[in-house]
This record gives structure tokens, C-alpha cells and sequence, in this order.
């Protein structure tokens, strides 16, 4: 029994929320895709360190309460409690891991695509024995890039290429859209699935969902 565990075994993947959502939120929205990708992966859903500070773009649609993973000043040149959230982050993988990977939405995707880049130079996840192996990122953007400005600690996140699997999702009509491209460039081998919605977790179609399988498939989790 043992044996057919090991050959079964899904990739844990830690889900990080969009800004002033929930893990309740993103896991209705993930719950969307069919279940041949659901059931490929073990998802968790963490609600983010901090309650939201202000209204959310999701209030009517999805019932409170909503937290945000860290703060910035209007023109995201200046972060506040980002030390916090990655402390936060990093003491929940340490008790309830291990995770192979990591999915995030907006905020979440933003969070957890610099991650690796953090692990790789002991800026971020220095408690966390594994190493982050893949990554889902859905309506991200990059530290550093033309929209955001870093946090200090995310100031080298992309000074080389991400070495690791991406899957990245790009809506037509997102405003994160250039954002979200511009992201791709910063790993080796990233796959890009565009869908015609905008800022949200979109529903998969059939070739869509061949794609995440595939990308699914090869992720090796020696």
C-alpha cells in the first residue's frame, strides 16, 4: 500500500489569496476548474497575516471577512509589514508542510512569484527545508518591474532567471495585463495560458486544461 501512496503522490501546493480577498474566495474560484487538475494537486489555502484595511473590490460578490498579505503607499514605492507576511508565510510551511509549489492570485501572484528568487538567497523561507519547485501564477507582476517598486527585501528577487517550472495566466482585458507579461521574462521556462476575462482566476477550456495537466505532469518532485 505504501508503494502505490508513493506513486501517487500530488504536488502540496500552497495558495496565496489576492489583495483584500480570502483563502475562502480563491478556493471558490480554483474550485471552478474541472477536476482532472484539482484532483492532480493537494491545495491549501492560507489567509493572508493582515485584516484588509480598506474597502475590497469583491465586497457584494464574496462575503467578508478579507485580509491583505502586506501594505504599500499609493504608488507601490514603499512597502510597509512585508518582513511580517514573508515571517508569517514561512513559520506556516514549516508546520504544516512540506509544499512542493506555490499558486497565487493578484497580490498572492506577485508575493509568490519573487519567492524563490528570496529562498535562492536566503532573504526569505531560510526555515523552510524544501525548496519551492514550481509555481501558478494568475494575474502577477513583478517586484521591480514597471508598476510595482520592490520591497528591500525583494530588491534581488529577479537578478537572474527563475529556474523552476511557471505556469503563467494572462487576461485579455486584465488591467495587470502588461504586468503579468512582462513577469514571463523573468523565468527560464515559463508556459503562458492568455484567456479573454480580466483580473480573476479564470475557468479553464479544453485546451487550457490539457495544457495545466501537461505542465502538471512533468513537475518532478525528487
Amino acid at each position: 500500500m505504501m508503494e502505490e501512496d508513493q506513486t501517487q503522490k500530488k504536488p502540496r501546493v500552497l495558495c496565496l489569496h489576492g489583495f483584500r480577498t480570502s483563502a475562502e474566495i480563491l478556493k471558490k474560484l480554483v474550485s471552478r476548474w474541472p477536476e482532472s487538475v484539482t484532483h492532480k494537486l493537494d491545495l491549501v489555502f492560507l489567509d493572508a497575516k493582515f485584516p484588509a484595511q480598506g474597502e475590497s473590490d469583491v465586497e457584494g460578490i464574496f462575503d467578508p471577512p478579507y485580509f491583505e498579505w502586506f501594505q504599500s503607499n499609493q504608488d507601490f514605492s514603499e512597502y510597509m509589514n512585508f518582513e511580517e507576511c514573508l515571517t508569517y508565510i514561512e513559520d506556516f510551511m514549516v508546520e504544516n508542510g512540506p509544499f512542493d509549489g506555490l499558486l497565487g492570485f493578484s497580490q498572492g501572484a506577485v508575493l509568490a512569484a519573487a519567492l524563490p528568487g528570496m529562498q535562492a538567497q536566503g532573504v526569505a523561507l531560510g526555515k523552510v527545508k524544501n525548496k519551492i519547485k514550481f509555481l501558478i501564477l494568475i494575474s502577477g507582476a513583478k517586484f521591480g518591474g514597471n508598476k510595482f517598486g520592490a520591497p528591500k527585501l525583494a530588491s534581488n528577487a529577479f537578478s537572474k532567471l527563475i529556474d523552476i517550472p511557471s505556469i503563467h495566466f494572462i487576461g485579455e482585458t486584465d488591467f495587470m495585463k502588461q504586468e503579468s507579461s512582462d513577469l514571463v521574462e523573468s523565468f527560464l521556462e515559463p508556459v503562458v495560458i492568455h484567456h479573454p476575462r480580466g483580473h480573476t482566476v479564470p475557468r479553464l477550456d479544453d485546451k487550457s486544461v490539457e495544457t495545466v495537466v501537461g505542465f502538471i505532469d512533468k513537475i518532478n518532485l525528487e
